[in-house]
């Protein structure tokens, strides 16, 4: 909401955290060797499919909250948006019984910066308002994925374990089935209405929570549209005259135009994930979204010809000389490209729509002249683009299979009030803290002082937060209106995959089939790989196992229908 505040952006992301310019690819893989989601038969076997009726059994009832409503409402899958000030003496209760019986739980989420220490002003205050004393086992967002492997495969496990979906790799998918705890009891169907803001999911991030024919997670609902936007210095382009591209071609001319080395100017940065879309290739985020049915066939996208166009369409950038020095190196070594792109080095980035609103607000009172904007995606041809939809819901809160009844029910109680709507009281102590404690209200607006930014940030957010994505920035109403309304654009031309929505866990023997794509693809682009290098690793990849995923996915969809509509 303001430069030091809390974002009520469409949820927490890798990529929001760690300010990335590229699609975390969230692979589902691991020991058991069909899916555990919606489709067609009645089947809710642990080693099938839940699908139709029996998916109806378990996914639990969806009532809208009535609590605040939106400046903007949702279209085609976006967020929906919040332009006013909020009244913080008027704000609603959304919780209004605690629910929480006093027990102990603990926590383990993946946690980006230096935690606070345990025994803060705003943990007791959230322990408070929850009815629950919760401990944190934070651990560092960037190395979760080797401690979480670590601590499934022990014995020691906390009561709460949250597991983004990047992170879902190897052998997590079944450690999931086994050792967490079935929340159906708790959750399914009208069972779900004792806890009002976990009622306001939408089903189809229930769905993606269905786990080996149970409910096992608490989703974190997120918007279905592309979340990579090229932001622009709309203030340098409105200077010099630059117009937005509608085409490749176009986008191409203008770099040319822009790119200055002699006087430290460039176009870009690595363009790859805006190519993918603007190119019409099949979704990366996750590997069940990389396969879909095209013409009767099933086809993955590293086999279409918009995938082997989108890289040398960013190779050719690259090699023009186009793309910021920085983008050439390797991945270790870029660091962050901010400060060269807030001094105009370069002016068109590839970068997450959280970032669209915050690369203005950190820039609004030095540089008052500052001005970032969202390119319009557009089709590489300039005709109507293709783009691929984002599954509605990537990050998981589950709850360990040794977890009592009443440990279970404490949970429940925190993720009520954590996943409360935007313009709550719950949502304000969530994001905020206390007030005078942890911020102060200038303007209308809360404000944290250095209290609040140093212990309240991604803990309880990460349990479960907002039951429908939005954004929410009443300091900036301008920002919040275009964000809502590139992503209703973008969603105007998204189109589902065959497998969109579903809770996929790949036979285990396919786990590294295609664990050195992205590294090639990036090789390529920086010019260290051939084209033709890729169409070898394709042809290895048929070889090696992807003809016979493809048999597999192919019996998969054929036996149990899909769920994108």
């Amino acid at each position: 909401m303001t430069p030091n505040a809390a974002s009520a952006s469409s949820g927490p992301n890798r990529r929001s955290f760690l300010a990335s310019t590229a699609v975390a690819a969230a692979a589902v893989t691991g020991g058991m060797p069909l899916l555990a989601a919606c489709g067609g038969s009645d089947s809710g076997s642990r080693d099938g499919t839940t699908s139709g009726k029996a998916a109806k059994k378990i996914l639990p009832a969806y009532v809208a909250s009535s609590a605040v409503q939106p400046d903007i409402p949702s279209k085609n899958g976006s967020a929906m948006g919040f332009t006013a000030k909020l009244d913080v003496d008027t704000l609603k209760t959304s919780v209004p019984k605690k629910l929480g019986k006093g027990g102990k739980v603990t926590v383990m989420a993946p946690f980006w910066g230096s935690p606070p220490k345990q025994n803060n002003a705003y943990y007791a205050a959230m322990n408070d308002l929850t009815g629950v004393d919760v401990q944190w086992r934070n651990q560092d967002g960037n190395t979760y994925d080797q401690k979480l492997g670590a601590v499934l495969a022990s014995s020691d496990i906390p009561d709460v374990v949250v597991i983004p979906g990047w992170n879902m790799t190897g052998r997590i998918p079944s450690a999931i089935i086994g050792k967490f705890a079935d929340l159906g009891p708790y959750l399914s169907g009208d069972k779900v209405k004792e806890y009002a803001n976990l009622a306001a999911f939408p089903s189809a991030a229930w769905q993606r929570s269905i786990f080996g024919g149970k409910l096992l997670g608490l989703p974190m609902p997120a918007p279905y549209v592309q979340n990579i936007v090229p932001l622009y210095r709309q203030d340098i382009f409105d200077k010099e005259g630059y117009k937005v591209p509608k085409s490749a071609d176009e986008f191409t001319a203008l770099c040319k135009e822009i790119t200055s080395p002699k006087s430290k100017r460039w176009a870009c940065g690595d363009m790859k994930w805006t190519a993918f879309n603007t190119f019409g290739v099949i979704s990366g985020g996750e590997k069940s979204l990389g396969w879909t049915v095209v013409d009767g066939k099933m086809i993955n996208r590293i086999e279409t010809p918009e995938y082997l166009e989108a890289l040398e369409w960013t190779r050719k950038l690259m090699a023009a000389g186009y793309v910021h020095p920085q983008f050439r190196l390797g991945k270790s070594q870029i660091g962050d490209p901010t400060p060269k792109f807030t001094a105009g080095e370069f002016l068109i980035w590839n970068d997450d729509i959280s970032n669209w609103y915050g690369r203005q607000a950190a820039q609004m009172t030095q540089n008052p002249d500052f001005k970032v904007w969202g390119m319009d995606l557009w089709a590489h041809d300039g005709g109507d683009p293709t783009f691929w939809a984002a599954n509605p819901a990537s990050i998981f809160t589950f709850v360990s299979k040794k977890a009592s009844e009443s440990v279970i029910r404490d949970v429940l109680a925190v993720a009520n009030v954590t996943s409360a709507p935007y313009g709550t009281k719950e949502w304000m102590m969530t994001n905020y803290g206390v007030e005078g404690t942890h911020y102060t209200l200038k303007d209308g607006l809360p404000v944290k002082n250095d209290k609040g930014n140093n212990e309240v940030v991604n803990a309880f957010t990460m349990v479960a937060s907002l039951n429908q994505s939005t954004i929410a920035h009443p300091d900036l109403p301008d920002y919040t209106k275009g964000m809502v309304e590139w992503q209703q654009r973008v969603g105007s031309f998204t189109k589902k995959s065959s497998f969109w929505g579903l809770q996929v866990t790949e036979p285990s023997r396919y786990t590294n089939l295609a664990d050195n794509f992205e590294q090639l693809e990036d090789d390529i682009v920086r010019g260290h790989k051939k084209i033709s290098d890729m169409q070898q690793a394709i042809a290895d990849w048929k070889r090696k196992g992807g003809d016979k995923l493809r048999d597999w996915y192919k019996k998969l969809l054929d036996e149990n229908g899909s769920a994108a509509s």
